[in-house]
């Protein structure tokens, strides 16, 4: 079995995911099916003052004082273990193929710089880093490539893992690399995977300071709205999602079920700004026709996209030109995971593809939520409020970053 470029088609064999809505993915996708929320108001750290005190968190036992490298590292070895637990791959601990994962950016967090700051007693940058010198516990702390080393010892994947960040696009680049690796035979078999558990104060003020986080504290279900009229901002959240991904005729060989495919996967950059998208929408535009193309498929093939749709007014409105533009009239149904996970970050083109592929195994779309009033702005069925069935044989998940970091992928049904 071959696509239309003659490449081994991929097929997806296990799946795993951690989310605000849950542990797993048996509860996070029927409490998104549920239309309920995972937004509450943050616990972990004060909020006195802050603009924004209501995030996404996935919490931990024993999460007092984590840091958010420790939390991710957690929560993405729980989606893996998952996804390759139902994969029935490999004897445990010995993965029989490599580890591609979407990481945060490398950032020390406050408390430790303030560690630093204090034992120089000069809070300047200078003196901190002079001060971090032969710290190594500071280095691997906050170095994501060692998150990447643990993981792929824990599992026993092959060769050295690949660390990716790609903002907002992060966890569909690390599927795509997979995806690539099957393509090219370097593999037969790899894990994909997108984590961030990044809800602490420094990251949350700076989004917040780019007027980028909605401020609707008073109900925090009601707070990620997007495609909708009065929506203003998007949700920090946290999560992670875990792909095994396979060469299809390996993974038929072997008597796998088969969840579905990722058949194709486009990127486009758009340096236009550091957050918002060029006004011409040629990279949005560019990641789906090049996705499409990839996967040898039409406009009017897709019966579903998983929508990047954050519920800023500019990211939803880009979203929408760009829909337009590559389906005209006949644009296919859209909801965004956003308005009941909020935005994972690093984690959501991940989780959206793990959701994508629920999506045709259930023959379901997961709504939009909080759709209270439509935006004369936005033309699109975005699956208002209540799931829907449906007949789904292709979906289209986007992914659009900060810095035109921009990655869309096809999860398609299994040939019959």
């Amino acid at each position: 079995m071959r696509d239309h470029l003659g490449r081994p088609l991929v097929a997806v064999t296990g799946i795993g995911a951690v989310t605000s809505l849950g542990f797993g993915v048996a509860e996070s996708w029927s409490r998104l099916l549920a239309g309920q929320s995972g937004i509450r108001r943050i616990t972990r750290f004060p909020t006195d003052h802050l603009k924004t005190t209501i995030a996404g968190t996935v919490d931990l036992p024993d999460d007092e004082g984590l840091t958010s490298p420790v939390r991710v590292e957690r929560i993405a070895g729980m989606a893996i273990e998952e996804a390759v637990s139902e994969a029935t791959i490999g004897s445990k601990g010995a993965f029989p193929g490599p580890l591609f994962l979407g990481m945060p950016p490398v950032e020390v967090e406050w408390p430790t710089r303030f560690d630093l700051a204090r034992r120089a007693r000069d809070p300047s940058y200078a003196a901190m880093t002079k001060q971090a010198e032969g710290r190594h516990d500071v280095y691997e702390t906050f170095l994501y490539g060692g998150v990447g080393e643990r993981l792929a010892a824990r599992f026993g994947t092959r060769g050295a893992p690949i660390s990716v960040t790609t903002a907002c696009a992060t966890g569909a680049t690390a599927i795509q690399l997979g995806v690539e690796a099957i393509q090219r035979g370097e593999c037969d078999a790899c894990v994909a995977l997108g984590a961030d558990s990044t809800v602490q104060p420094e990251a949350l003020i700076r989004f917040s300071l780019l007027s980028a986080l909605s401020t609707r504290n008073d109900d925090p279900a009601k707070a990620s709205r997007p495609f909708e009229k009065n929506r203003a901002g998007f949700v920090m959240s946290e999560g992670a999602g875990a792909l095994v991904l396979e060469n299809y005729e390996a993974a038929k060989a072997r008597g796998a079920t088969i969840l579905g495919l990722v058949s194709g996967a486009g990127e486009r950059a758009d340096n236009f700004h550091r957050t918002r998208s060029n006004p011409d929408g040629r990279a949005i535009v560019g990641a789906m026709r090049n996705a499409l193309a990839d996967a040898g498929l039409e406009p009017g093939d897709i019966s579903y996209v998983n929508g990047h749709g954050t519920g800023t007014p500019e990211n939803d409105k880009m979203e929408n030109f760009g829909m337009r533009a590559v389906f005209g009239e006949n644009a296919p149904p859209i909801s965004s995971n956003k308005s009941m996970i909020g935005h994972t970050l690093s984690a959501a083109g991940a989780l959206e593809a793990v959701f994508s592929l629920l999506t045709i195994r259930d023959q379901r779309l997961p709504p939009t939520i909080n759709h209270d009033e439509p935006d004369p702005g936005i033309t699109l069925d975005v699956v208002p409020n209540v799931a829907r069935d449906a007949t789904v044989r292709h979906v289209l998940s986007n992914s659009f970053g900060f810095g035109g970091q921009n990655v869309c992928l096809v999860l398609s049904a299994e040939p019959t």
